[in-house]
C-alpha cells in the first residue's frame, strides 16, 4: 500500500513540476485548509495564516522546478508552513522566549500533527456526504465500509437480498463520487480512496 501511495504521490509531484495546473489545483484544494489551520495554531491570527499559506502556494508554483522532495509531500508542505509561521512571528517582534516555547509545543504536541488537519477536514466532508445518502443506502454502506460486514452478513441482518446490498453500495459510491467530487481525483491518485 505504501509503495502505491508513494508512486501516485510522485506522479502528482512530477505533473506539478512540469506545470500541470490541474495537479497544482488538486494539491491546493487538498492541503490549503489544513495548512491554514496549522499556521493559525502557531501565529493565532486567521487572516495572516491564510496570507502565509496563499503566499507559500504562489512561491511553490513559481519555484516548482527547484523543489526537491525526497520523502513525502505532506511533511514537506507542513514543514515549510511551520517555518514560514515562525519567521512571521520573528518579523512581528515576538520575544525569543515565547517563540521558543511555541516552537517546542509545535514539535512535541500531537495537536500539531499534520495528519489531524488534513483528516479532520476530509472526515467532515465525508461525514456530510454520507449523511446525504438515503437512509437504507447509508445503513448498508456504513455496515459494509465502516463495520466491515460482508454483503451476506448485511443481507441476513437487514433481511434483504445480497443483490439489494450490492445495489445499495453501488448507489452510495455513485452519490459519494458526486458529493466528494473536489477530492475524488486526488484521493484516488494518492491511494486514499479505493473503489471510487
Amino acid at each position: 500500500m505504501q509503495k502505491i501511495e508513494n508512486i501516485n504521490e510522485r506522479t502528482l509531484i512530477e505533473r506539478f513540476k512540469v506545470g500541470d495546473e490541474a495537479a497544482f489545483e488538486l494539491l491546493f484544494r487538498f492541503y490549503y485548509a489544513g495548512l491554514v489551520l496549522y499556521a493559525n495554531q502557531i501565529i493565532l491570527n486567521r487572516a495572516d495564516s491564510e496570507e502565509i499559506v496563499q503566499d507559500f502556494f504562489v512561491r511553490l508554483w513559481e519555484d516548482r522546478l527547484k523543489i526537491n522532495i525526497t520523502d513525502s509531500l505532506k511533511p514537506y508542505l507542513f514543514t515549510c508552513i511551520k517555518n514560514k509561521a515562525f519567521n512571521y512571528l520573528k518579523s512581528v517582534g515576538i520575544k525569543e522566549k515565547v517563540h521558543q516555547y511555541i516552537k517546542e509545543q509545535v514539535e512535541e504536541d500531537i495537536l500539531y500533527d499534520p495528519d489531524i488537519y488534513i483528516s479532520e477536514e476530509l472526515q467532515g466532508e465525508i461525514k456530510r456526504a454520507i449523511e446525504k445518502l438515503p437512509e437504507r443506502c447509508r445503513e448498508v454502506f456504513m455496515k459494509s465500509r465502516f463495520k466491515g460486514d460482508s454483503n451476506d452478513e448485511i443481507a441476513n441482518e437487514l433481511n434483504i437480498s445480497k443483490r439489494t446490498v450490492e445495489t445499495q453500495i453501488s448507489k452510495a459510491l455513485r452519490i459519494l463520487r458526486v458529493e466528494l467530487k473536489e477530492y475524488v481525483e486526488l484521493l484516488v491518485l494518492l491511494g486514499i480512496l479505493k473503489n471510487f
